[in-house]
């Protein structure tokens, strides 16, 4: 059975107190990051149906935002996720090249996660940083004017990482 440690309960009721008496749906989305975060990076069915009960919404409410928002993963990811921005401005400036370079460096498709489970590809909607363009996401962190050069780069520093942390 799915359930918050004591600590991370604590949290979730700290955030619901921060809303008046009926309206604990507005800690919705940092009740998600705390879920995803506590039960392996993503959002499974009982999970999401889990915090529903927390805030005692009917499950299909918790459905719609976490399939709504990108930053949510309703399946396994990898260690690293590469959101890379598919709109307007990065697509004039070579997003879907990059997106594709990707793909072919990574032997995965968009949605997917590599065999070894360290990188998962996602394409996103505007990260606002359209001065930047082409550019990813990863984690925190934003990457900007994308090359070949830099996702190499990006793919070496990640694995380089992964490698001294196991």
């Amino acid at each position: 059975m799915i359930q918050f440690s004591k600590e991370k309960l604590d949290k979730v009721n700290e955030l619901i107190s921060h809303y008046p008496q009926g309206k604990q749906k507005s800690a919705l989305l940092p009740v998600l990051h705390l879920a995803q975060q506590e039960f392996g990076g993503w959002l499974d069915v009982s999970t999401m149906d889990y915090v529903a009960s927390l805030l005692q919404l009917q499950p299909i409410e918790v459905y719609e935002v976490a399939t709504f928002y990108s930053m949510y993963n309703l399946k396994p990811v990898g260690k690293y996720i590469f959101e890379v921005c598919q709109t307007g401005p990065c697509m004039i400036n070579g997003s879907d090249n990059i997106i594709d370079y990707i793909k072919q460096k990574l032997g995965i498709g968009v949605g997917e996660t590599t065999q070894d489970g360290l990188f998962t590809l996602k394409t996103v909607e505007c990260l606002g940083a359209c001065g930047y363009a082409p550019m990813m996401q990863m984690g925190k962190t934003y990457r900007e004017h994308l090359t070949k050069e830099k996702v190499d780069a990006i793919i070496d520093e990640c694995v380089k990482n992964a490698a001294k942390n196991n």
